[in-house]
């Protein structure tokens, strides 16, 4: 598939914001790893912090009792949590984070159904993707995780409608949408978290991507002073070093779901809570509070914002750009003249999303950025750069963005061009095959 695409390299090395291929040249990541590396790649104080813990020998998941470094870490992470939350819980991922969050919200609600997103993503794990609100990702692997259902992104009506039946035991949302990164209105997250309450649902906020940072707050809940039940962590936690989520939650969704002898190990996972996953996040938040990540994030992500935003008022086949701190994307419609609109429903008519790929492609190849499509059949390119990025950096990508939506827009010639280029990759791999 990457042969295919274009996307094809031989990585050798990862050095801050760049990846390097095996002929010595320097991609400009702005996908970090879906978020992992917002620290940058091979961070020294994190691997230092890693390198440390390995040398102590620490004693790390006793069977049968507890070690110190995921004590503190949990103490770090509520520390800068909103008071309301009082217990972590820990895994090895996100998607192992939604399942749990699944599990503690039923336990400790006693209620069965869970509601969630259109377009939200949580995880690709069968409890996580009873909640993943993408069909591309759930066909072909049902039957899900049954009481599993969806309202539209920002629609309180229809939230409302689901949870008045008082059998919701939480809604899960990301504060900003992942697929499309789409932001919430003002109002939305507040409103959610109040009918939440009025109806004894558990409010569960996804910052497996929002979190640690990357919207220019350490947890992205605080734009709009939220006071959640439960916060999911990972992906940028542990500075792409080592596997790591967490579950952040009240005191009373916690004390409910442990609440004896018999139910002390309910929920667990064998390498959840170890102390290398610990010794990467307390030096990963060291290097975020160090190096001033967060501040950074905000003032880049802004600038970002003033690079791009000039691109709308430049190329008609631009329709919006947002971000919040370093969480971005452009998305790109049909343009308003007769013979434009034509040319667009003729190429969208094709494969949806498509004009998105004319963008990707060249950014990558001719300009050697790794962005992405920021979601199936959507065109939105997406954009998270690592928090260490540099103002020159965000300087390039803007004028190679202007110059390759300027180049797609000529809408018969950038098809030409992508197509060509496919077929030739596609006959280039099946020579290989063959040979």
């Amino acid at each position: 598939m990457l042969r295919t695409i274009g996307f094809d390299r031989e990585w050798v090395r990862g050095s801050g914001p760049d990846l390097i291929d095996a002929e010595g040249q320097r991609y400009l990541d702005l996908l970090s790893g879906f978020g992992v590396f917002a620290l940058g790649r091979n961070n020294p104080r994190v691997r230092r912090g890693i390198e440390e813990a390995m040398a102590a020998e620490t004693p790390s998941l006793p069977a049968m009792g507890v070690s110190l470094l995921p004590g503190v870490l949990a103490e770090e992470l509520l520390r800068r949590a909103p008071e309301r939350l009082g217990a972590v819980v820990y895994s090895n991922s996100g998607a192992e984070a939604t399942d749990a969050a699944i599990k503690l919200a039923r336990a400790s609600t006693g209620r069965p159904r869970i509601v969630y997103c259109h377009q939200g993503f949580h995880g690709l794990t069968l409890g996580a993707l009873s909640v993943n609100g993408n069909p591309e990702f759930r066909e072909g692997f049902g039957p899900l995780v049954p009481g599993c259902d969806a309202v539209s992104f920002g629609d309180l009506a229809g939230l409302e409608q689901e949870l008045q039946g008082e059998d919701v035991a939480a809604f899960i949302v990301e504060p900003v949408q992942g697929k499309g990164v789409r932001i919430p209105a003002p109002g939305y997250l507040p409103g959610a978290q109040e009918l939440c309450r009025r109806h004894g649902t558990l409010f569960v906020l996804d910052e497996v991507q929002t979190g640690v940072g990357r919207t220019g707050r350490f947890l992205a809940l605080e734009h709009w002073s939220l006071e959640p039940d439960v916060v999911l962590l990972s992906k940028a936690l542990s500075g792409g070093y080592v596997p790591i989520g967490a579950v952040l939650c009240t005191r009373a969704v916690f004390d409910a779901v442990f609440d004896s002898m018999e139910h002390s190990v309910v929920h667990g996972s064998t390498f959840a809570g170890n102390d290398l996953a610990a010794a990467a996040g307390l030096a990963t938040l060291d290097e975020v509070d160090g190096a001033d990540l967060v501040a950074r994030s905000a003032r880049l992500g802004e600038t970002l914002l003033e690079l791009t935003r000039p691109l709308s008022e430049r190329h008609p086949m631009v329709r919006e750009v947002r971000g919040l701190g370093l969480m971005w994307a452009i998305e790109f419609g049909p343009p308003e003249s007769r013979r434009g609109r034509r040319l667009w429903e003729a190429i969208e008519s094709r494969q949806p999303g498509l004009f998105a790929q004319f963008v990707v492609g060249p950014l990558f190849r001719r300009h050697r950025i790794l962005t992405q499509s920021a979601g199936h059949g959507m065109n939105v390119v997406k954009a998270l750069p690592s928090l260490v990025v540099g103002e020159e950096e965000l300087e390039r990508f803007a004028a190679a963005l202007d110059e390759v939506i300027g180049q797609a827009e000529r809408l018969p010639s950038a098809a030409v061009r992508f197509g060509a280029g496919v077929a030739r990759r596609s006959m280039r791999r099946r020579g290989r095959v063959r040979s």
